[in-house]
């Protein structure tokens, strides 16, 4: 059997070089293939994975807590129903990655010259910061120095919107639970930068407890956020914070709260192999006329290898050789061009000609292309499946030859 096996694929080897210009043109076509669905998936992975991330750091965390009634109204009357330092007691043993407490409600900021609606951040500093979009060290001025800071920090976006600088002061205007206004002066100590330009213009952030003095809520939070290990496995998390809460409170994961990206998740994942699937249909063309080329120039010679003895089983096999051989050395060589095509590009790609664009779809204008392992897998799999299947045509009509009238056929 393994002589059998040695021989044929000797064979097929020999009889795959024969037409060097040939078997190089359908190489050079399987190479491009495989370097195109790797180095595409790895740019849309990459964008699909920069957007969750982002979208992340916003919310943030994989896991929140509310009051049941916070996500269709979040006014803040629908608070959490514990208060802050019990939930610290209960929170705190529990040995999860990140978490907090917050407080987000929508308020207007008022410059002297202009007003914008804007999303409130009532945090601790110390906590968020493992989980925050901002980063505080690239802070204009300085960020929250804790939950009692009485300053404010605000995005450069907002702030050019606004007419307004650092150290000058804001008024910021919200409702407390008794649906009253409750407003207050600001002075702005500190302007971010996000990697999406809509989140400058979109919140503010003031320190947890400078927030429950302004609505009067005590010691009261509206958001419980917890970040997990990995975004794309949450139910640990989840299930371990549903322990730990009581059944008048919702625990939601972040695919829950945003559906477009969690959606957008389990469509792109599909993609990839829908897309590879695709480029292989349109590579499957050449290989199959390739092979049916090759057979057509051996018709003799297989023919006077059955007349010989050599089953149509071994005729078969040998066709089926070639074509893996071929799909092989294509996807080592295509595998090693996306790789060294993608790894100068992980450091980022900056697209600021659709950065506004980019900006709707919450993304940011830096692309980082995420070369996963289990993608090029994926790729090389459904290369080698759909290749063998795509050899059997002419590897069965070889198989299928009358010796004699291979024999005689004039070329």
């Amino acid at each position: 059997m393994m002589n059998t096996l040695r021989i044929l694929v000797m064979l097929a080897w020999r009889n795959l070089w024969r037409n060097h210009r040939r078997t190089l043109i359908m190489l050079g076509a399987v190479v491009v293939g495989v370097w195109a669905m790797i180095f595409m998936t790895a740019l849309t992975m990459g964008m699909v994975n920069d957007m969750i991330e982002d979208s992340i750091s916003v919310l943030p965390g994989h896991v929140q807590v509310h009051n049941p009634d916070y996500l269709d109204d979040p006014n803040i009357a629908n608070l959490l129903p514990k208060p802050d330092k019990e939930i610290e007691t209960i929170f705190a043993p529990a040995g999860f990655l990140a978490w907090a407490t917050r407080i987000k409600v929508p308020a207007v900021l008022s410059s002297e010259r202009e007003s914008r609606g804007v999303t409130l951040l009532g945090i601790d500093p110390q906590r968020e910061e493992a989980m925050s979009f901002v980063d505080y060290s690239a802070v204009d001025g300085r960020f929250l120095d804790g939950p009692d800071d009485d300053g404010l920090v605000i995005g450069r976006k907002l702030a050019r919107t606004l007419e307004t600088e650092l150290g000058k002061r804001v008024v910021l205007m919200t409702q407390d639970p008794d649906n009253d206004i409750a407003d207050r002066g600001f002075r702005v100590v500190g302007l971010f930068s996000a990697d999406v330009e809509a989140y400058e213009e979109q919140y503010v952030f003031a320190g947890k407890g400078t927030v429950q003095e302004l609505l009067g809520v005590g010691d009261r939070v509206t958001s419980i956020v917890v970040l997990g290990d990995d975004y794309r496995n949450v139910e640990p998390v989840y299930e371990k914070v549903q322990a730990l809460v009581d059944d008048g409170v919702a625990v939601t994961r972040w695919t829950e709260l945003d559906t477009y990206l969690g959606t957008m998740l389990r469509v792109m994942d599909g993609f990839v192999l829908v897309w590879v699937i695709v480029i292989f249909l349109a590579l499957s063309f050449g290989l199959v006329n390739t092979l049916v080329m090759a057979v057509f120039e051996r018709v003799r010679e297989i023919g006077l290898m059955l007349a010989l003895g050599m089953k149509p089983s071994s005729i078969l096999g040998q066709i089926v050789i070639e074509s893996m051989m071929l799909l092989v050395i294509g996807l080592a060589i295509g595998n090693l061009l996306a790789w060294a095509t993608i790894k100068p590009l992980e450091g980022g790609i900056y697209i600021s000609v659709v950065a506004e664009g980019m900006a709707m779809m919450g993304a940011a204008s830096v692309l980082y292309p995420q070369l996963r392992p289990e993608d090029v897998i994926l790729a090389n799999a459904v290369v080698l499946i759909l290749g063998f299947f795509a050899s059997l045509s002419p590897a069965w009509r070889a198989s299928r030859f009358q010796p004699i009238e291979a024999i005689t056929k004039v070329n």
